[in-house]
């Protein structure tokens, strides 16, 4: 009989975040108490957010819902073990819908797991090699976490830095956002020394350090990061215009595109058109552009146009056709 009442919820919650319902005779012989502590154990979880849902008959049954919040959740060794090395694998490597929203949860989670369980996610994470599209570049996922924790408490951020052209730097920060553009991440931060906003290329970052010193939030220049960093990388490299209209709703090419490439603009209930000006190579904006999966239509550039024609040709070749 399990006599402490928290170990006794614990255990309560455990089971009902399966997937089925509990009878209540049930509930009651796998802790060890009467059907009545069951009742009152459930009023509890209630009472805490959780939306636990009753059934009418001679047992009567328990099961868990969706609510309106998210309460938190009780994890066994192997389920943590198993989000910790997605949420690692896909951190690492910049995979396309992993955002800075996945890396503040893995943040969380490595903050409270065992150092048994770190063990084993480490393990398991070197033990896999991901296929990943881009230049290679992957990042520690710890580095990551140290900044989304730095982002989320509004806490000044110190770290190595190397540029592009090699030269290497102590950056002291306050960190606004991270982004993901499917192929890396970028740190956005207002940097004291420089007195001015910046963005980081995280695959240069090392040794990032939580100062502890809080701050209050500046105000970005432009609306969003997403758009702070597009605006950065076409000042740092050629940009170039480029339309595209998609046989396809704009609110279903918008949810399937990264969120710097653009927003798409309706036509029609049916179709959409794309313009924006970027700095990627045509040839990857031609990949990106297909990954969605509806059918569209270059208008320009030219450039733009030979590209998808030829990816399209050696798409059909490698078919066979």
């Amino acid at each position: 009989m399990t006599t402490d009442t928290p170990a006794r919820l614990l255990q309560l919650l455990s089971l009902l975040q399966t997937p089925r319902e509990w009878p209540g005779g049930e509930l009651a012989d796998r802790l060890g108490v009467s059907r009545r502590t069951v009742r009152r154990d459930i009023d509890r979880l209630r009472e805490l957010g959780y939306p636990v849902e009753a059934s009418l008959g001679s047992d009567g049954g328990y099961r868990l819902v969706a609510g309106k919040a998210m309460p938190p959740l009780v994890l066994d060794d192997e389920e943590a073990v198993a989000i910790a090395v997605g949420l690692r694998a896909g951190a690492g490597h910049a995979l396309e819908g992993v955002d800075e929203a996945s890396v503040r949860a893995l943040a969380k989670l490595e903050q409270v797991l065992p150092s048994r369980l770190r063990h084993r996610v480490s393990t398991l994470q070197s033990a896999t090699t991901p296929l990943t599209s881009g230049d290679g570049a992957s990042i520690a996922p710890e580095t990551l976490t140290v900044m989304a924790s730095t982002v989320a408490g509004r806490e000044r951020l110190r770290f190595a830095y190397r540029a592009a052209d090699g030269t290497e730097s102590r950056r002291l920060t306050e960190p606004y956002r991270l982004v993901s553009t499917g192929r890396r991440w970028y740190l956005v931060a207002y940097d004291l020394d420089r007195a001015d906003w910046r963005t980081f290329r995280v695959d240069r970052v090392a040794d990032p350090f939580a100062t502890g010193a809080r701050f209050a939030p500046r105000e970005l220049p432009t609306g969003s990061a997403a758009e702070y960093l597009r605006r950065s990388m076409q000042r740092r490299h050629e940009s170039y215009d480029f339309e595209v209209t998609f046989a396809a709703p704009a609110e279903s090419v918008a949810a399937r595109l990264p969120t710097w490439l653009g927003t798409p603009e309706p036509l029609d209930a049916d179709t959409c058109r794309l313009r924006a000006t970027v700095a990627d190579a045509k040839e990857w904006l031609a990949v990106r552009l297909a990954m969605p999966g509806f059918e569209f239509t270059v208008q320009e550039p030219a450039e733009l146009m030979e590209c998808v024609r030829e990816l399209g040709g050696r798409l059909t070749r490698a078919a066979g056709g």
